[in-house]
């Protein structure tokens, strides 16, 4: 039968004890075994050695003797280690000492988003409070996704876990603050975009959806306001409560469709498709670099139905010969009248042929022909000048200039020297500018986490 263990997320044994088991017992691990629809319940396995792997690995492993078996489909299992008690709740509330929270900033489904800083470096966070208790079947499963990749995804352009903690029945993660996101910097009409520019947001967004790939992590949520701008101009992947591990395309394992912002949609997850790629990810990028170029939604609808017909009036409606087996997809619906291609250089009328290129290679019917994020990255799109703007010169809204001022005040906080926020710039006064600066941000920090 089949042992989960190779399968675990690397959670750090001392980092998630919220169980109750008595410490005598030895190593005792803990399993929450769930699946996309329902919840499988759970087992509790003891053995009295300690487990050196674990230890070693970040990884928990089941006794060689079980003989447990996964849930049938896509299964997450959510390990909660205990190595005693007291060691466990001291190393709990040494990570929760490191940080003070502040206001409140926002609450959603699962979780409320609170500032707050590091108190050590003086350093931004946001603490999202995912509330246990509040699910019949305990974590959310967006919760449990957004834990298990990001501590698994450490990369310049995804967004940074810096801890988790409990505090009674809630789990805390600790992110990095990231105030302003694409939407945003699309929306604002006072900045000028430069085809550099736009050339520099899609390479930090392959790059980062890349080493998604890489690990073998659909993101499933690709859209601007999941794409971060850090202060100094760097983007960062965020949200991944609807990303899942996939496996080789040829295998059978099933997925639902109902992912992805309808606008972003790939034209097989419309169609109902449950057994899909990393080419959803690579025609939603599309999508944004399209956005990006027209400075608004390059395919936005109300329905499914509408969204294939604006996709359709976009792209041509889709042959066999452009997409082999298209109209064997569950929810496939035959759309009249015909509709003819239209030459994405009449709109596109800026775009560079290289721009014009990999845009059409993104946004193919076909996903086996889309190209993929490794590609993407070696198109001569990126290679031709103009070479992309490199990330501190890119155009930022003013809330962002605002956000970096925050955060140098709130380093020399950090360091005892709270007169150095008051004469940090020219010697003169700013205690005003920073209070209030500090308070636009961390009003806009929950949407920024899609909580």
């Amino acid at each position: 039968m089949e042992t989960p263990g190779a399968t675990l997320p690397p959670w750090e044994c001392s980092q998630l004890s919220v169980s109750a088991l008595d410490p005598r017992a030895g190593h005792a691990h803990r399993w929450y075994r769930t699946d996309q629809t329902k919840s499988q319940g759970y087992s509790i396995l003891q053995h009295p050695s300690s487990c050196s792997r674990c230890e070693a690995a970040g990884r928990a492993h089941l006794p060689e003797s079980d003989t447990s078996t996964g849930a049938a489909t896509d299964p997450v299992f959510v390990p909660f280690l205990v190595h005693g008690m007291e060691a466990a709740e001291a190393a709990n509330n040494k990570i929760q000492s490191l940080y003070s929270k502040d206001n409140k900033v926002g609450e959603g489904t699962y979780a409320v988003v609170y500032a707050g800083r590091e108190l050590k470096t003086g350093r931004l966070v946001a603490i999202k409070k995912i509330k246990v208790g509040q699910f019949k079947d305990g974590l959310d499963m967006s919760a449990v996704r957004e834990v298990k990749f990001l501590r698994e995804l450490k990369h310049p352009n995804v967004i940074e876990l810096l801890d988790v903690f409990s505090n009674k029945s809630n789990l805390n993660l600790v992110l990095e603050f990231l105030e302003a996101d694409l939407e945003g910097v699309i929306k604002d009409r006072s900045l000028v975009f430069q085809a550099a520019d736009i050339k520099s947001w899609m390479l930090m967004t392959f790059k980062g959806l890349e080493f998604c790939h890489r690990n073998w992590i659909l993101h499933r949520d690709m859209k601007p306001n999941n794409l971060l701008i850090a202060s100094n101009g760097v983007l960062k992947i965020a949200d991944f409560g609807l990303a899942r591990e996939y496996a080789d395309p040829s295998s059978t394992a099933r997925m639902t469709s109902q992912v992805v912002t309808r606008w972003y949609r790939a034209p097989e997850l419309l169609f109902g498709a449950r057994s899909y790629s990393t080419a959803v990810d690579t025609w939603a990028a599309g999508c944004i670099f399209a956005e990006l170029m027209l400075r608004v939604p390059y395919m936005a609808a109300e329905s499914d139905v509408e969204q294939l017909n604006v996709i359709f009036s976009a792209l041509g409606t889709p042959t066999e010969k452009d997409w082999p087996g298209h109209k064997s997809l569950p929810d496939y619906i035959s759309l009249e009248p015909h509709k003819p291609r239209q030459d994405l250089r009449l709109l596109f009328s800026a775009a560079s042929n290289e721009a014009i290129d990999l845009l059409t290679r993104l946004l193919l019917y076909d996903p086996r022909k889309r190209i993929s994020t490794k590609n993407a990255l070696l198109h001569t799109y990126f290679s031709k000048h103009p070479l992309p703007t490199p990330p501190g010169k890119l155009p930022k809204p003013s809330k962002v200039e605002k956000k970096k001022e925050v955060e140098e005040g709130m380093e020399a906080i950090g360091q005892g020297d709270a007169e150095g926020v008051r004469k940090k710039k020219n010697g003169k006064r700013r205690g005003e500018r920073f209070e209030d600066g500090l308070d636009a941000a961390r009003k806009k920090v929950a949407r920024k986490l899609e909580f």
